[in-house]
């Protein structure tokens, strides 16, 4: 079925026409969602996990995940839930799932390079912790789930009061593809549900049900055409490269290693490799049922977006998928074109439309959306290159916002005033106290045009600016640069100093976010627990005399900049005991 060309009313349309279709139809071979309440608690933890920690934005691998978890999960004859894969932006190697079929992998599982029989065994044991209803046995895992509504329910109350705002409630992270503007309820709610998320995802099961998911999801794994040996291999692996003093990741949340990886090698051997059969059918009625309870049940925005974020991850072809992107896309676009002109990002809205394209083009080379969207960016290269005669003239003049320069850097990189806006931008940053975002400008003048003054001015303050810097993220962007040795070494010796003694829990979590597998990346780690046990102490004592306000700005930075630390480990078991 062809994809017309869709404006942004037309798509709502469309794609609303599509599920009141897809509700009228009974899922086909029994899929369904057997408590509707379960399920919905489910997705908003899915949604917060997603929000607190980030979607780890790699489309090659979600399809991956994706195509081999639906392989499995196809196995399992399991009816109760839809399933749906993510892909989370932890460095910690781990997976976990929530008892309404959302499965989760942290990239730094993925960076462990698993082959397809290694992912298929994860896969499968997380998929049968959902078959055999772990999540829910486990009283403190539905406590959890009891928790992180009433929580949601309170941070959304007080959000309102405080705003002045009625009505719904924005989202808190925005959309799932495009991020969108957070709500007000963004940093309470960030700091609440986020000690609730963790605790919920990486709180252990108990042995019986560790074995019990390893045998199911070894036994799956091998019935979808993936080599039992898998599991072993993935067991092993993390065994070798994983430090048993880490505070997260399989270590903790998967314990008895040795005695799972000796019982995996014993079953390998009974089990038997299958004609694995593609799971097309199996993924598009998984869509079919996910996009069916939008009608089904009154749910708020944030929550419909993230139906349809997994509709379109659980079938990216087709006329659905489509409908839903370019929702998504002309979301986005709107946002970005509000405003006067010269204030539009083109640049940004080029960009996203063009990974969008090629996200596309992986799954479905032929699909028509690709010329819709193509047309669309042929407007919008268009409208920016009919605005720039005035957007130098604006620059020129010399009087002009941060804002004015960040929109041209964006719309105009190949332009020839680019170095010197590029300079000026940086410099902008600087009296911001933003040195990460000034050094990457710096960086952009110099390189763009390094015989020119502006990028001779940009090298000499980045010269200057490298034995100043204590900005870890800042500092490792001029040591991975290789245009000037000079430079690097001057950065690299500072970052040797600052890794082991800056004070802001927000600039080692910064650092790790961007630059998760850097040299100084343990160093930074363990500086940063340190910081958050030191604040912890201090939060007890705050709390100790009766000074609420500094303990919750300690528990909030504690939880928003070192959510792994064992400090915050301990503030989210107090909080689930007393809570």
């Amino acid at each position: 079925m062809g994809v017309r060309r869709i404006h942004s009313s037309g798509c709502a349309l469309a794609l609303g026409a599509a599920i009141l279709a897809l509700a009228g139809m009974p899922p086909a071979a029994g899929q369904q969602i057997s408590n509707q309440g379960l399920f919905v608690k489910s997705l908003e933890a899915a949604r917060q996990a997603l929000g607190y920690y980030g979607t780890y934005d790699n489309w090659e691998e979600l399809l991956r995940v994706n195509r081999i978890g639906y392989e499995v999960a196809q196995q399992s004859r399991f009816v109760d839930y839809p399933f749906s894969f993510y892909l989370v932006d932890m460095p910690v190697p781990n997976a976990f799932a929530l008892p309404g079929g959302q499965i989760f992998i942290t990239r730094g599982m993925l960076d462990l390079g698993l082959g397809d029989d290694m992912l298929a065994g994860l896969l499968g044991h997380e998929i049968a912790h959902v078959v055999y209803s772990h999540g829910i046995k486990m009283q403190n895992r539905a406590q959890l789930l009891n928790i992180l509504s009433q929580v949601l329910v309170v941070g959304v109350a007080v959000t309102a009061d405080t705003s002045g705002e009625r009505g719904p409630p924005s989202s808190v992270y925005g959309d799932p593809r495009y991020g969108g503007s957070g709500g007000g309820d963004r940093i309470m709610g960030a700091a609440a549900a986020g000690m609730v998320v963790t605790e919920l995802l990486l709180r252990s099961y108990s042995r019986d049900f560790e074995d019990e998911a390893d045998d199911e999801g070894q036994r799956m794994a091998a019935a979808a055409g993936y080599d039992p040996d898998g599991t072993r291999q993935l067991m092993a692996l993390m065994q070798v490269r994983l430090p048993r003093t880490q505070e997260y990741g399989y270590w903790q949340t998967h314990p008895f290693f040795e005695q799972r990886v000796r019982a995996a090698d014993v079953r390998k051997d009974l089990l038997k490799i299958q004609d694995g059969a593609g799971a097309d059918e199996y993924r598009q009625r998984t869509q079919s049922t996910l996009l069916a309870f939008i009608e089904n049940k009154k749910l708020e925005p944030p929550v419909i977006d993230l139906l349809k974020y997994s509709a379109v991850t659980a079938w990216p072809k087709g006329q659905h998928a489509a409908d839903i992107r370019v929702e998504f896309l002309h979301r986005h676009r709107d946002r970005k074109l509000e405003g006067s002109e010269l204030s539009r990002d083109f640049g940004g809205l080029i960009t996203t439309y063009t990974k969008e394209i090629d996200e596309v083009k992986l799954v479905e080379p032929d699909a028509p959306v690709i010329a819709i969207l193509e047309a669309e960016i042929a407007d919008f290269r268009r409208q920016r290159d009919e605005i720039y005669p005035k957007a130098v003239e604006v620059y020129r003049r010399g009087v002009f916002e941060t804002g004015f320069l960040e929109t041209f850097v964006s719309n105009y990189p190949e332009a020839p005033e680019f170095p010197e806006i590029a300079l000026d931008l940086g410099d902008a940053y600087s009296r911001l106290q933003r040195p990460a975002d000034a050094v990457a400008q710096y960086l952009a003048a110099w390189q763009h045009a390094p015989e020119s003054a502006a990028g001779q001015r940009a090298r000499a303050g980045l010269k200057t600016l490298a034995g100043l810097l204590g900005r870890l993220d800042a500092l490792q962007q001029l040591v991975e640069q290789d245009d000037d040795p000079e430079l690097r070494e001057l950065a690299a010796a500072r970052i040797d100093t600052v890794a082991a003694s800056f004070e802001d829990l927000a600039n080692g979590a910064d650092f790790l976010k961007s630059y998760p597998n850097a040299p100084h990346a343990r160093q930074v780690t363990e500086r940063l627990n340190l910081l958050a046990e030191n604040l912890y102490g201090e939060v007890v004592l705050y709390q100790t005399v009766g000074d609420h306000a500094k303990a919750l700005d300690g528990i909030t930075q504690i939880l928003t900049q070192a959510p792994l630390s064992p400090a915050a480990e301990r503030l989210r078991e107090r909080a689930v005991l007393e809570g």
